[in-house]
């Protein structure tokens, strides 16, 4: 595969003011470039809930994938944020297992909210890497890879304490986004 691949962090969970939709920025490791990509709640609930370790009473989708992948014995190496086609980002899961490698077709969202179950490392395409515009710092947070962001490590929450956490944050609270 001729594609230079970057390993990227999750840097920044916010709702783009102009659509009103949840953007993840994945910020390459050690240096400045970016790359925002725009996903949906469920997928924003995910990747926010593990980065808090917010625990529901049952599994997300993404917490059964870990469950299905570590239970057949596989172990997720990558995954890859590959190219965009007519505004579509694509990615991958790079598993591997038994010495075999099987590469898993996937929306970067949910490859995103797996990797960070996993621990596994994020990677995309350098072309899809864009220099940031520059913004005031003191108005934006940057959230790292980090799953353990707060403090509260063992909170349970219910569908309905989940929305109404959600419903409360603010813009500010994700990061500012000048995309």
């Amino acid at each position: 595969m001729g594609v230079e691949m970057i390993e990227v962090v999750v840097s920044k969970l916010g709702i783009d003011p102009g659509t009103k939709t949840y953007v993840v920025v994945l910020q390459e490791k050690g240096a400045a470039r970016l790359l925002p990509i725009w996903i949906g709640q469920a997928e924003a609930e995910s990747i926010v809930m593990h980065m808090h370790n917010m625990k529901r009473a049952r599994p997300l989708t993404h917490d059964l994938c870990k469950a299905i992948i570590t239970g057949l014995g596989a172990t997720l190496k990558r995954v890859q944020i590959t190219r965009v086609e007519n505004n579509t980002y694509y990615g991958e899961l790079l598993l591997e297992r038994d010495g075999n490698s099987i590469r898993v077709d996937s929306r970067p969202s949910d490859a995103i909210a797996i990797a960070l179950r996993l621990e596994a490392p994020i990677f995309a395409a350098e072309s899809l890497l864009m220099v940031p515009e520059d913004e005031d710092e003191s108005e934006s947070e940057s959230y790292g890879s980090s799953p353990n962001l707060t403090p509260d490590t063992s909170s349970e929450l219910s569908a309905e304490q989940l929305k109404i956490y959600l419903e409360q944050l603010r813009p500010e609270d994700f990061g500012k986004f000048k995309l």
